[in-house]
């Protein structure tokens, strides 16, 4: 505690390839704020990170963050760690460090604050996923999302606001309060997909831009995926979101993750094997011959 650098030594690997990724909450935590409630969203940015370099086929080994604030508050900063602790623990990850900065001359009001975490992985050489192997018409399975994960804040808090008093609000559609569905933690699919990994061609992880963004980014050119939106369920919270907005449904598909937190694609021949393991998952489209520039559709 207190050194100026965090070590750490791994072993039992051949030919060892380091997998890192930063990013951030965003405006989730202005939702955090607005409540008061601040352990949740560092289960976020490691489920977040954890997410990301599993796409590579990567395990993580250790974690970092950085805490941005207008005005340093320990019980904040204690509670916002709390989460970061939880979450590395469940994913077998070590917290390593991390730095706090109190701005009060760049943040808008003292309540402001800012996340970020930097995750550093490890993955075999030979077993690293980059979706080379992807082909025409394998299956792609979708594993749920339980809600936004961190991404479209912006937009549902220009819809609905940020007051306590809206956040508050039940919504029988939703089963609780508005800000308790916008706070649901990022999944993490870690435990779930680790086991299957050899018989997985690519990971998309669905955050920003939706399907219509990550997806592409794992598969080979000239190739592209087709979705059916009728195989799997949209969470109540976007539908309210698009309700309440008057979102139109390609804005919605490009934003959020529309209820698919990471699409998973496999020969056709290991979907059942897939499904059989990941109850949860279902088939939600397949890889399909590019046509145009459209690399997504959804129907």
């Amino acid at each position: 505690m207190g050194f100026f650098g965090g070590l750490y030594e791994f072993k039992g690997y051949n030919e060892p390839v380091l997998v890192s990724s930063v990013d951030q909450v965003g405006t989730k935590t202005k939702i955090a704020a607005a409540l008061g409630k601040y352990d949740t969203v560092g289960i976020d940015i490691v489920s977040h990170c954890v997410n990301d370099i599993l796409t590579c086929g990567a395990e993580p080994l250790f974690f970092l963050d950085y805490i941005g604030m207008g005005k340093m508050v320990p019980e904040k900063v204690e509670a916002i760690v709390q989460g970061l602790a939880r979450a590395c623990r469940d994913v077998g990850c070590a917290l390593i460090g991390g730095e706090t900065g109190e701005m009060p001359g760049l943040y808008a009001t003292p309540e402001d604050y800012d996340l970020v975490g930097f995750i550093i992985g490890v993955v075999e050489k030979d077993k690293i996923l980059m979706g080379k192997t992807i082909s025409l018409g394998d299956a792609v399975i979708g594993l749920p999302s339980n809600g936004l994960h961190t991404n479209g804040y912006s937009l549902a808090r220009k819809i609905f606001g940020e007051t306590k008093s809206v956040l508050n609000t039940g919504y029988p559609e939703l089963g609780r309060t508005l800000g308790e569905a916008l706070l649901e933690p990022h999944r993490c699919y870690l435990h779930q997909l680790k086991p299957l990994l050899s018989v997985i061609k690519g990971l998309a992880h669905i955050t920003g831009g939706g399907l219509i963004d990550n997806v592409p980014r794992v598969l080979p050119k000239g190739l592209a995926a087709k979705f059916d939106s009728q195989t799997w369920s949209v969470p109540p919270i976007f539908k309210l979101i698009q309700q309440r907005g008057n979102v139109d449904q390609d804005e919605m598909y490009h934003v959020f993750n529309m209820g698919i937190g990471m699409a998973v694609i496999c020969s056709t021949g290991n979907v059942d094997h897939l499904t059989k393991a990941l109850p949860e998952a279902r088939v939600i489209g397949e890889v399909v011959k590019q046509v145009g520039k459209a690399r997504v559709v959804i129907d």
